[in-house]
């Protein structure tokens, strides 16, 4: 296997989680169950388990069509391991019955899709989606709170 090759999925691996820790950041500042190193983490582990596979597969370009690959899968595992993380963040209170940590849930899948989309060289794409999902976690809050909705789905 090329160094070069690695050396380049380790840089996407830090692009991810630069993306990342810019989501988790925001969540940090609100006190989220998930926050900085943990959206980094996510991402980070993303980029690399798809990197990982493009490694792989030009590396074994011998037995190339014995090799029956789906890149599909590989994002339903990531999707998958995600899950167990994100429930964990949300939780419900006693009492009011009112559930906790749904928005943090869903800011941990997606910066696992971001570091998926680094993983498969989207580097664009990902860059756009971060400042879309910090538009979604930021301006949207601020305008639900000017129209009067106190919701407390984070």
């Amino acid at each position: 296997m090329e160094w070069m090759a690695q050396l380049w999925v380790v840089a996407g691996v830090g692009y991810a989680m630069a993306l990342g820790g810019v989501i988790g950041f925001e969540r940090e500042l609100k006190d989220r169950p998930a926050g900085f190193r943990t959206h980094m983490l996510v991402a980070g582990a993303a980029a690399l388990l798809v990197g990982m596979e493009r490694l792989v597969l030009d590396a074994h370009q011998d037995i190339g069509d014995l090799l029956q690959v789906d890149p599909l899968r590989l994002v339903e595992a990531v999707v998958a391991g995600v899950a167990f993380i994100g429930a964990g963040t949300i939780f419900a209170r006693r009492g009011t019955g009112a559930i906790a940590g749904i928005t943090t849930a869903a800011s941990l899948l997606m910066v696992a899709v971001i570091g998926v989309a680094v993983g498969f060289g989207l580097h664009v794409a990902a860059l756009a989606t971060t400042a879309l999902t910090m538009i979604v976690l930021t301006l949207l809050r601020v305008l639900e709170r000017k129209l009067g909705r106190k919701r407390r789905d984070d």
